[in-house]
């Protein structure tokens, strides 16, 4: 029973992709350096995101979030009893929106407007576990990403026509935590931070109040974070769950030729996002000695204000399901999440003091994945 439980709870909050705060897919969670013996893990899915609302001359955006997929893939090695080590390649940051045109039923003020992100991190990780059942944890992490943003529609005035090329780059950042297990109870806690890491970019921006094609190469950071995870056995076979997940979004800028545009009145950055924090609590249970399940409430809470059409919602609240089939060495997790995507008002122009040009409303997503795990 220990076993399975305990990655029970480390399971649910990584099988099931959905939208988080700012531009993440995926919590870069580290619940592979906690299995047992060596192991490897290949998981995918994909997720169908509806976001949509109306702009302020009444018109609709239609639905401005693009359904993605991703792939992940894992390997954890024991070397000795107290030294172990994990390598992982996943997708934890991203965005696809569009906003159709109006001559295709979309909004005057915004049609036009897209943002592209991709992003492929790579993670070497070393765990030293001490005899007094503490541990310390960490790594390299390098990132490849790319992507590109068309600004668009009456709402963005002077920039309407901008296009911005982000050519793909490597950045290097580094993980380094805690953690304090009692395996009797499948009961453990672990501390991660995850640094920044800055990309050098080559950019190609054309369009709006640029005469002609410029190109340079620019720095953009992707943000640090803090994620706090623990879980309990609370009866024969049945164990609690949680995380505090923390990340400083305001660091993430995209800076170039033409942006932030500095004006007597402030700056006008291309993107301005707030930082999130994401609550988890879930209970999971052992149903028969190959079957386990799990669910999970998640809660992001909305920052307010106005937000950038480039990543239009505001807060989260979602409930996440998993089943575990476990058969001698090999273990299929499945995990399924509905979340609503808040509400939220849209604006451009100066940081701080944005004009509204719209809003979205009943925003939602459905995200299913799959992971299959085998121990040797």
């Amino acid at each position: 029973m220990k076993n399975t439980m305990t990655g029970l709870g480390l399971l649910l909050l990584s099988t099931a992709p959905a939208l988080a705060g700012g531009i993440e897919r995926a919590p870069q969670s580290l619940a592979v350096l906690f299995e047992n013996g060596n192991y490897v893990e290949l998981s995918f899915g994909g997720v169908d995101p509806t976001v949509k609302g109306h702009d302020i001359l009444g018109g609709k955006t239609g639905d401005v979030a693009q359904g993605y997929g991703f792939v992940g893939l894992s390997y954890k090695h024991q070397f000795n009893e107290n030294l172990s080590g994990a390598f992982i390649i996943e997708q934890p940051f991203g965005s696809d929106l569009r906003y159709p045109l109006a001559s295709d039923g979309g909004s005057v003020v915004l049609g036009g407007t897209r943002v592209e992100v991709n992003s492929t991190t790579y993670t070497a990780l070393l765990r030293y576990k001490f005899e007094n059942n503490f541990s310390v944890h960490g790594g390299l992490r390098a990132s490849h990403a790319d992507g590109g943003v068309t600004l668009d529609g009456a709402g963005y005035q002077s920039t309407a026509g901008y296009d911005l090329k982000i050519d793909g780059a490597w950045g290097m950042g580094w993980v380094a935590g805690v953690a304090y297990e009692i395996p009797e109870y499948a009961a453990r806690v672990s501390l991660t931070y995850n640094s920044e890491i800055d990309h050098d970019f080559d950019q190609q921006e054309s369009g709006g109040p640029l005469p002609v094609t410029m190109n340079g190469k620019y720095e953009v950071t992707t943000p640090r974070s803090w994620t706090l995870e623990g879980q309990t056995g609370v009866a024969e076979d049945t164990l609690v769950f949680g995380s505090i997940r923390w990340v400083k979004w305001s660091e993430f800028e995209v800076n170039n030729f033409l942006f932030p545009i500095v004006t007597p009145l402030g700056e006008i950055p291309l993107v301005e996002l707030e930082d999130t924090t994401t609550y988890t609590i879930g209970v999971g249970r052992k149903f028969t000695e190959n079957w386990s399940g799990s669910v999970a409430y998640i809660y992001e809470p909305s920052v307010g204000g106005k937000i950038s059409p480039l990543a239009p919602y505001d807060g989260r609240k979602g409930i996440q399901v998993a089943a575990i089939y476990t058969m001698d060495n090999i273990k299929v997790s499945t995990g399924i999440n509905y979340s609503k995507l808040g509400d939220a008002d849209l604006g451009v122009g100066y940081s701080g003091n944005k004009t509204a040009v719209g809003e979205t409303t009943d925003n939602e997503l459905w995200g299913v994945g799959v992971r299959v795990g085998y121990s040797f």
